[in-house]
């Protein structure tokens, strides 16, 4: 039986959350390392790593989803003791991830210039920029088969394991940077180029680590020539999870930037404090990030099994804990408000716009992770469409009319009341879907798991 379905539910979920919490700090600082040592050159490279971040962060939204929706089909044959049939999505989800990443490099390669000058950078940025890039294109498939190889292990009942090779590969990647940024140990100083290379390098590291795992001790990866009919089957199977996975992943930095638009108006210092705040936000999220990453590989596997009852308790823990946790960093945000934006700031003005988001904005924390837990069950229960409609709702349909209205009607303050209101409506509606489709889906105990949608046949 496979081993997300042997043990209760609080105890198997936060079993595979807690070794993911150092994981997912390690998945930050990727970035927060390249961008602290490469600042220690100047203010064009760090400039340049400005414009870098939000094209590399798109790129690795599509990777992002294909291997979510690897790792859903994955786990949900494995939730059928369909060991063939898991081994046969990973195996062509491998290729596929492949064979976007080419596409994405030989685009990127052509597009260096063009593309970001089109989002502002000039003459002086761009030869750092190409630095930077190039070296990151030639290694896009060893930045997206880590998110695959990851989420498969997890399902596998081995997140320990899944934290060790991100905390791995980000430890190694501090460890380079300066090496190659600065020029120690006898290495050149190569710059900006040296913290892109430092990033691929551990990137590799950890993949050549995770592909041999997965072919030696679960062989579930085959390696060898997969015939065209079943690839293509897999891969409309694959994509009908990564279109909507990718979709939700780009609504993040869209309600992101409606917010910054809209505060915009109000000059500098407030754009300023809202920045730093989103980056303490993000920091706050790091803790039930874990559990999310733990979601889609048990709902999944789960739903493979036919055992909806296990997933109506991992429904009711994690919508518990998002409250209670929600509940805690807003007040500890309250109170800590002034404190928080000294970290950032002396300038009195910027201080009082900070402490007036979060003090308004942390309140809808829970709620808001309800609403990402939400999206992350209906993607095990293989309804990625409804998960992307359910991030539309909150992007689109909530947050642009309330936040502009509270913009109209009470500045700053309505503009933080609008993104409060949009997350606890968005956390409710997101449970109440969730609720509606387990009891649609619900069987009694014993009754036989559903048929996969398509039948799967290992070549």
């Amino acid at each position: 039986m496979a081993i997300l379905l042997r043990n209760s539910v609080r105890r198997t979920l936060f079993q595979m959350a807690f070794p993911m919490l150092a994981g997912t700090f390690a998945m930050h600082s990727y970035n927060l390392a390249d961008t602290w040592f490469v600042a220690r050159l100047g203010t064009l490279p760090l400039a340049a790593m400005g414009y870098v971040f939000p094209v590399a962060m798109l790129l690795r939204f599509i990777a992002g989803g294909i291997a979510t929706g690897v790792t859903t089909l994955t786990s949900h044959a494995l939730g059928r003791s369909d060991r063939p049939g898991a081994s046969l999505f990973l195996t062509h989800g491998m290729i596929l991830i492949m064979l976007v990443s080419a596409a994405i490099a030989i685009a990127g390669f052509l597009t260096v210039d063009p593309l970001f000058r089109v989002l502002g950078a000039d003459d002086r940025v761009l030869p750092l920029i190409r630095g930077y890039m190039l070296p990151w294109y030639a290694g896009a498939v060893f930045m997206a088969l880590p998110m695959m190889g990851n989420g498969i292990l997890i399902s596998l009942g081995e997140s320990k394991t899944a934290s060790l090779m991100m905390v791995g590969g980000a430890l190694l990647n501090c460890v380079l940077d300066p090496i190659m940024i600065f020029g120690w140990l006898g290495c050149p100083a190569l710059g900006i180029l040296g913290a892109s290379l430092a990033t691929v390098i551990a990137q590799t590291v950890v993949t050549v680590l995770l592909l041999r795992l997965l072919t030696v001790r679960h062989r579930l990866l085959r390696l060898r020539r997969p015939k065209i009919s079943l690839f293509a089957s897999s891969c409309r199977r694959i994509t009908g999870f990564a279109v909507p996975g990718s979709i939700s992943m780009m609504l993040m930095p869209f309600s992101a930037a409606v917010i910054i638009a809209l505060v915009s108006r109000w000059g500098n210092n407030a754009v300023a404090a809202v920045s730093a705040a989103a980056r303490v936000e993000t920091f706050s999220f790091v803790i039930p990030m874990a559990l999310g990453m733990s979601l889609v590989p048990f709902v999944s596997q789960n739903f493979g099994a036919g055992r909806i009852d296990r997933i109506r308790q991992a429904k009711a823990y994690a919508a518990g804990f998002a409250l209670v946790y929600g509940l805690g960093v807003a007040a500890v945000m309250f109170l800590a408000a002034p404190l928080l934006a000294a970290v950032f700031t002396r300038d009195p003005e910027v201080s009082a716009i900070f402490a007036l988001y979060v003090r308004i904005v942390s309140f809808g924390y829970g709620l808001m992770e309800i609403h990402r837990y939400s999206g992350f069950i209906l993607t095990g229960m293989h309804r990625p469409v409804f998960a992307t409609v359910l991030n539309l709702i909150r992007a689109g349909v909530l947050l642009v009319p309330l936040a502009s209205l509270g913009s109209r009607c009470f500045g700053l303050t309505g503009i933080f009341a609008g993104r409060l209101l949009t997350d606890i409506a968005a956390g409710s509606i997101g449970l109440c879907w969730v609720n509606r489709l387990l009891r649609r889906e619900f069987r009694p105990s014993g009754a036989p798991p559903p048929a996969p949608p398509v039948p799967i046949i290992a070549d």
